[in-house]
């Protein structure tokens, strides 16, 4: 009775800490798809705010919300595109790992532009721009030579891939094509291949025998058997003998 307790309760708490252990990973799973969510529609709302400034507004503030805008969205379409491709092809974790240390310099830029929109020195901050746009520019530069370097390869492949599977399918649409033999032509064509192989293999077989068989010697007509003469007209009739009468003796033969 008490192992059977202490079975009940050693499965009493596996069953508790699975389903601890199973809603802490829920939780935590709805909590990163809200901050996904949060982040997601934060960063939406400031695309969005950057692109009205940089088309409401001119001067220095139009245009480091254009650089900021630029930035953000070359920077993005990277980084989507490689972790799209990293999935199928494993060497662009390389690329992968030299697009972080880009984004390093990205953000970096991302946030002086962002605290230069509220220096209220307009002259300094006009002063500062062309650097700050060269700088952008070198990284949008860079980001896009891998993101379009990554859809290169993979439509290099695809294009690849799809050359090999239509070579497969003219090869297979000309097989299924190839209906000029019918099948009653191919039995009469191994008939005759049968046929000529079974002569063939008969022929040297006749040879063999006929030189090493001697020719038989021409034997002399036998001599006609003379036949009897015809029987007379009337011929004598036979005497019926019958089983009931005794066999003539030898001496009354005489």
């Amino acid at each position: 009775m008490e192992v059977a307790l202490i079975i009940f309760a050693l499965m009493l708490l596996a069953v508790v800490g699975l389903g601890a252990y199973l809603t802490v990973k829920a939780v935590g799973a709805a909590k990163r798809g809200v901050e996904r969510t949060v982040v997601e529609a934060r960063r939406a709302v400031e695309d969005t705010t950057l692109r009205a400034k940089s088309f409401g507004q001119v001067g220095v503030v139009g245009a480091l919300a254009q650089v900021r805008l630029d930035l953000r969205t070359s920077m993005r379409a990277t980084q989507q595109a490689l972790a799209d491709g990293v999935q199928a092809d494993a060497s662009l974790r390389e690329s992968l790992v030299l697009f972080e240390q880009l984004s390093a310099h990205g953000h970096e830029l991302d946030g002086q532009l962002k605290r230069l929109e509220q220096e209220p020195d307009r002259r300094r901050t006009a002063e500062l721009l062309p650097d700050l746009r060269e700088r952008a520019a070198h990284i949008i530069k860079a980001a896009d030579s891998l993101r379009w370097a990554a859809r290169d390869r993979a439509r290099r492949f695809a294009a690849d891939d799809l050359s090999l599977l239509s070579e497969r399918i003219e090869m297979e649409s000309g097989a299924l094509r190839d209906w000029s033999r019918e099948p009653v032509d191919d039995l009469a064509a191994a008939a005759a291949e049968w046929d000529a192989a079974q002569a063939a293999g008969s022929a040297p077989k006749a040879n063999a025998q006929s030189t090493s068989t001697p020719q038989p010697q021409s034997q002399p007509r036998p001599t006609p058997t003379p036949t009897a003469p015809p029987a007379a007209l009337n011929p004598p009739t036979p005497t019926v003998q019958y089983p009931w009468q005794k066999a003539p003796r030898p001496e009354s033969a005489g």
